[in-house]
Parts: structure tokens; sequence; C-alpha cells
């Protein structure tokens, strides 16, 4: 059985790019859960030690807020990149086929509205092309 390396970064990669990545894989990678694990556990097992003191609980509050709120623009840096790789790699799907409708290719580009209405074309011809399962209504709204 071979190893499969991670791809290697572009040389075009900016250091931010690079760090995003880097931490975005070790933050989903099993041995990040056993070292935040064995964090908690070692902070836990120094309770005692500190008499479980107000100073020995800010330091894991402060450590995690701190670690969370960086971790959310890593990890959303991230998604946004991929995100917009796999838009470019549907386009290009799009683009390539033939019978495929050219109008998609920037669909992500819409407003809500738009992309409502686009939905609502797709479910009615879905319907014409399979008239035994007509497209359901929408549920009615709860009263409040």
């Amino acid at each position: 059985m071979s190893v499969q390396h991670p791809p290697k970064e572009p040389a075009n990669c900016s250091r931010f790019q690079r760090f995003a990545r880097a931490a975005a894989r070790a933050a989903g990678h099993p041995l990040g859960f056993v070292l935040a694990v064995i964090t908690i556990i070692g902070w836990g097992i120094t309770g005692p030690v500190f008499g479980f003191s107000d100073t020995w609980q800010l330091v894991i509050n402060t450590a995690t807020t701190i670690i969370t709120f960086l971790m959310v623009f890593l990890l959303q840096n991230t998604q946004n990149r991929d995100s917009e790789a796999m838009h470019l790699k549907l386009d290009e799907l799009i683009r390539a086929t033939k019978a495929a409708s050219n109008a998609l290719l920037s669909i992500e580009d819409l407003s809500q509205d738009e992309l409502d209405q686009v939905k609502s074309r797709y479910k009615d011809l879905a319907g014409k092309a399979h008239p035994q399962n007509p497209p359901r209504p929408p549920p009615p709204a709860e009263a409040a």
C-alpha cells in the first residue's frame, strides 16, 4: 500500500495561504484531536495543584477562545478557496458539455431570489420529465 502525500503547494501561494492550508490539515488530522484531548486532560490534572483557582480556569478559557477565534478565519479561508475551486471545476464541466446550459456558469453570483427562480424552473423541468412524480408543493408555513 503506497502512502499518499498531500499535493505540493503552488509556488505562487502566499505565506498566509500555506499556513491556512497546513493549519486546516493539522486541525482535521486525528493527531490534532489527540493533542487537544491530551491538553484538556493535562489541564484537568493540574487543577488540584492550582486549587482549581480562577486563574487556572482563566488559562484554559483564554487559550480556547483565542484558538477558536483564529481557527474560524483560517478554516473560512480554506473553505472559500476550496469552494471557489469547486465552482471553477463545475464551470469547466458545464462549458465542456454540449447539452448543458451555459447560463449556469456563474450561478453562484446570483441573488437568493434569482437562485430561487432558477430552482423553480428546474423543479418544473423535473416534473415534466417525470410526470408520475410531480414536484410537491412546499409545506404550509407554521402560524406564529
